[in-house]
């Protein structure tokens, strides 16, 4: 540190990049404007920052607040408080809890994925919004973002006493789904699940199988034929591949519950290839239909097999020749199938990832970085690798902002450590946005006036996700105690928290931009993104009523509300619109209170006025 430097009364900032961002929507400058040249002096600049903030917080270094937090649904998740009730102390003990601007909120069951509010955070929306929360709306029995698919599956499984639980679909109906995936080749991009030629060998063996004689290492065979059955029913791209008739042949809930019904003799036998597809397409379904605790069993599981298989390491020890070499790719393509789903999914459920990046070869696939923006729907374009269901580098992005925000010992972290991590993985992910061809580059910030050149379902999974990204790295800041000191690291923590709030205002105005395009069936995999969004603006509303944008950003929630009943109850099967009903009420309810937050603030204002 300078001498000189120590003395004065300079305010300290987060990251140099919240700093910039925060300076650009101020004037309007183009945000791929950068300041290489100046990068030298802004390192030395943010070095002498870093120095100050860490002897400025030395006293704290010792004192770490029993905090257990996590992330999920977007936002960041604390403590066990001494503050908190008896009342819910068992269910805080198991729970990760919810931050906004230094404030705890409520929590989110680590069990369950379901978020509740504690007494304090029911006690501070009161008194923001003079209103009572409806709570069975606002803390619902289960995430907005997960369905329950219990009692179906009791259903189907009383059923299976009295059938052959083991018995193979018609191989003719299962040729059919094979040409439709074959034939979509955004799926076969996307979701690289099957090696064609290995799984003819694989339809060879499950059918040659005498369906009464179950013998050792068969289930895993058969798991395979019914997991692909029922995933390829479940995608919208496989279903327009089919004549209607065709189409209504296969239950794939009813196929996914056989499948999984094999599951525990799976575990009894050897891991192999078929096994590990099996339960990653099982994976794939269960998260594209909201059930969220059995994805993330069933990723674990996944993970496991492929562990053992070796498919997490670049040299797989196969058979030689090209039909080892065809095992080998699609071994690696189930591992980065599994890798960026476990990267995903404690997002939305509050688990930690099952996979550790130190474990892992996690060098990109051969021609990955030059394919993986182009327009995968367009079949004129020659694709050597698949693209998968998530950007992998911002998958990789993902895991270490777990690792560094929101894991156990990431709770220990003074506020100057928590800083530097937020900005080295701010700094990790605009590195990531800059290597983009100009044409696929997601905006910092995205407004009703800007556009996406290619707009599409890959465009609008890679800017959402970018979007997430940015929001959980900066949403991290609210857990710093300066929100409580007014420090003079104030500044730089506001500036962090505003670009996670910007980040969800980009998230609902991308999607509206891109409803046009969004294939029906895809409520339960894009809710998440906005419901995640709707939270942290719904949070910044309450805390600044009375900023300019609050007005705006209650203008999103009502758009919002609107935008989800127009894109995700599109072709909604009968037994999910209750669900549907459940994320309306929720968001309902948000807009309710932020509106009567803003009218509070405001007549509150003016009655003080009058008095001065």
């Amino acid at each position: 540190m300078h001498p000189s430097d120590e003395p004065r009364k300079r305010t300290a900032r987060a990251c140099d990049s919240c700093y910039r961002r925060k300076r650009k929507r101020k004037t309007g400058d183009d945000d791929d404007d950068d300041s290489r040249p100046k990068a030298s002096k802004l390192s030395e600049r943010i070095s002498r920052i870093e120095q100050l903030l860490a002897g400025n917080l030395m006293r704290d270094a010792g004192s770490v607040p029993p905090d257990l937090s996590q992330i999920a649904d977007g936002n960041t998740t604390a403590s066990n408080s001494p503050s908190n009730s008896s009342a819910v102390q068992p269910l805080i003990s198991a729970s990760v809890g919810v931050h906004f601007a230094g404030r705890e909120l409520g929590g989110i069951s680590v069990l369950t994925g379901i978020p509740f509010l504690l007494p304090e955070g029911q006690e501070w929306i009161q008194a923001r919004t003079g209103q009572t929360i409806a709570s069975n709306k606002l803390s619902p029995t289960r995430a907005p973002w997960e369905k329950e698919r219990g009692q179906a599956t009791n259903n189907f499984l009383l059923e299976l006493q009295s059938h052959d639980s083991f018995k193979l679909p018609d191989q003719r109906i299962l040729r059919l789904y094979l040409d439709a995936y074959k034939n979509s080749l955004l799926m076969m991009r996307l979701f690289p699940v099957i090696d064609p030629e290995l799984f003819e060998e694989t339809i060879i063996s499950a059918y040659q199988q005498p369906p009464n004689n179950f013998q050792l290492g068969q289930a895993s065979t058969r798991a395979c034929i019914i997991a692909f059955l029922a995933f390829t029913a479940r995608l919208p791209p496989v279903q327009i591949q089919l004549d209607a008739y065709t189409a209504t042949l296969v239950d794939h809930d009813a196929m996914a519950t056989r499948a999984e019904f094999l599951l525990s003799q799976i575990l009894q036998e050897p891991a192999s290839l078929e096994g590990a597809q099996a339960v990653t397409m099982l994976t794939v379904y269960e998260l594209s239909c909201g059930n969220m605790r059995a994805t993330n069993y069933f990723a674990s599981i996944a993970a496991r097999l492929l562990f053992m298989l070796g498919a997490n390491l670049m040299d797989v020890r196969m058979s030689t020749g090209e039909r080892g070499k065809k095992k080998h790719q699609l071994l690696r393509n189930l591992f980065w199938i599994c890798y960026t789903l476990d990267k995903d999914v404690p997002l939305r459920t509050g688990q930690p990832p099952t996979i550790a990046d130190e474990n892992c070869d996690l060098t990109l696939p051969p021609g990955y970085v030059d394919q993986a923006h182009h327009d995968v729907e367009n079949e004129d374009v020659h694709f050597d690798q698949p693209v998968f269901p998530f950007d992998l580098r911002l998958s990789i992005i993902k895991s270490r902002a777990h690792s560094a925000l929101y894991s156990v010992s990431a709770m220990k972290k003074s506020d100057a450590d928590l800083l530097k991590s937020i900005r080295e993985l701010d700094d990790e992910l605009e590195a990531w946005r800059l290597s983009l061809p100009p044409h696929w580059r997601p905006t910092m910030s995205f407004s009703p006036e800007a556009s996406d050149p290619n707009i599409s379902m890959h465009s609008v999974m890679l800017r959402l996700n970018y979007y997430l990204c940015m929001s959980i790295i900066h949403q991290a800041s609210s857990r710093c105690k300066a929100w409580q000191e007014g420090s003079g690291m104030m500044d730089g923590v506001s500036s962090s928290l505003a670009l996670s709030v910007e980040a969800s205002r980009s998230t609902l105005c991308y999607l509206e931009a891109a409803e046009h395009v969004l294939v029906d069936g895809v409520f339960w995999t894009l809710i998440f993104y906005p419901m995640s969004a709707l939270l942290s603006i719904f949070c910044s509303i309450l805390q600044n009523p009375l900023d300019p944008r609050s007005r705006d950003d209650l203008g999103s929630l009502k758009m919002a509300t609107r935008m989800m009943d127009r894109v995700f109850s599109r072709k909604l099967p009968d037994n999910e619109v209750v669900h549907f009903k459940l994320v309306a009420d929720f968001v309902v309810e948000l807009k309710r209170l932020a509106e009567a937050a803003i009218d509070k603030a405001w007549l509150e204002q003016s009655r003080s006025s009058l008095l001065s």
